[in-house]
């Protein structure tokens, strides 16, 4: 089994940074990509940015320029460093990760979700 857990939300005002962290932890071969999807009110989960495990970086274009993805591999910890907030920003924000088993099967996994709020 494997976790993921989330810490770094809260409230900030628009033009403000939060970082976000993300650490897997369980019994796995390999992490090929993780990253992070929000979802807002009424919308549906989208992809903000993800890393792969040749490092590859994907980026929401709505994102691109003031979110940054960065990765320990050491700790098998991602964090997303929001710069630049927007009250569009505002979702719940999920850590994914893609990793494969001791069994050879590849398995998605997600965590409990943390709130960004960008608001004045």
């Amino acid at each position: 089994q494997v976790q993921l857990v989330e810490s770094g939300g809260g409230l900030v005002q628009p033009g403000g940074s939060l970082r976000l962290s993300c650490a897997a932890s369980g019994s796995m071969v390999s992490i090929n990509s993780m990253g992070w999807y929000r979802q807002a009110p009424g919308k549906e989960r989208e992809l903000v940015a993800e890393i792969t495990s040749g490092s590859t970086t994907n980026y929401a274009d709505s994102v691109k320029g003031r979110f940054t993805l960065s990765r320990d591999n050491a700790k098998n910890t991602v964090y997303l460093q929001m710069n630049s907030l927007k009250p569009e920003d505002t979702a719940i924000y999920y850590c994914h990760a893609a990793v494969t088993l001791w069994t050879n099967a590849g398995m998605d996994y997600w965590g409990k979700g943390t709130l960004v709020t960008v608001s004045s």
